[in-house]
């Protein structure tokens, strides 16, 4: 994060509020998101209302973390079953691509999402007041960050589902509510209901969504999320396969139980691009047994 004594000021101070606004966004991708520090408020209503840049801004990044607790939780369980890394860094998955070797401001969140946080200020400038100088707002024009995407793969642009070949620089624009956000050919990621917090609803309806241009696969993991009782085998897990040239998807059996399983589900499977803008779908009822489905 950043420390606070740089700003007497705290929410007075614009740099304050969107570096603010900044380390949440990228807090959205870390294993544990949180608001922590201490002597300034964090409320997101100390940020404005609705329809204001920075409370919009959390209130989106807010939501987008909810809705990948299916896919967090899972790569949580990929950690703990099979030693894997939440945070990555590009070597762990491109090491051979030289040109991701050294690249410090981006990462992989799981091993689907890659994230470019924008972590210093890009909306402010400095301006006279007297024979001292302050910094105020300047939404004049909008910034731009580069990102490396690597070789070996394709990509989405999450925000717009522009397809992007790999092994090449692009440059996004990055308003407060925005930074690059990239999804892997191939990719499978679950999306939860909207909810305000974690269990508030069940995932008996789940988005499937699907990032054609590879083979792919994904393994959902459920248990009771309350307690220990994973570490004794209680848990589930359904593995879904992604067959990129004959464009179906297999959803095999489901491995497990756990007491409050759900014992019949809907997924609603939705191939991603923006040759498809999301309109792609097919829902599905599933009761643990293996099934195939062709988009």
């Amino acid at each position: 994060g950043f420390f606070l004594n740089n700003f007497r000021k705290k929410l007075e101070d614009p740099e304050y509020r969107e570096l603010y606004v900044r380390w949440l966004e990228f807090g959205t991708f870390t294993p544990m998101m949180r608001s922590h520090g201490a002597d300034a408020p964090r409320e997101i209503y100390q940020f404005g209302k609705k329809g204001d840049r920075a409370f919009d801004a959390i209130e989106k990044y807010i939501h987008l973390r909810y809705s990948l607790l299916p896919y967090i939780y899972s790569t949580s369980w990929d950690v703990t079953a099979n030693n894997s890394s939440m945070m990555r860094a590009l070597v762990m998955d491109f090491a051979s691509d030289k040109n991701a070797l050294d690249i410090n401001d981006q990462f992989m969140f799981g091993k689907s999402i890659l994230v470019s946080p924008v972590t210093m200020p890009m909306y402010v400038k400095a301006t006279a007041n007297g024979k001292d100088s302050s910094m105020i707002e300047d939404f004049s024009s909008t910034k731009t960050k580069e990102t490396y995407l690597p070789v070996s793969a394709d990509w989405y642009d999450y925000w717009t589902e522009e397809k992007i070949s790999g092994g090449k620089r692009v440059i996004k624009e990055t308003p407060l509510d925005i930074i690059p956000l990239y999804i892997k050919a191939g990719s499978i990621i679950p999306f939860g209901p909207p909810v305000q917090y974690a269990t508030e609803k069940n995932w008996d309806n789940l988005e499937i969504r699907i990032y054609p241009g590879a083979d792919g696969k994904f393994v959902l993991y459920e248990d009771e999320n309350d307690n220990y009782n994973y570490e004794k085998g209680i848990y589930s897990t359904i593995r879904f396969d992604w067959n990129d040239k004959k464009k179906t998807l297999t959803i095999n059996d489901r491995n497990g139980s756990f007491p409050g399983m759900l014992q019949s589900r809907k997924f609603n499977i939705v191939m991603a691009g923006s040759e498809n803008s999301l309109t792609t779908s097919k829902s599905v009822t599933y009761i643990g047994k293996k099934l195939i489905t062709k988009l």
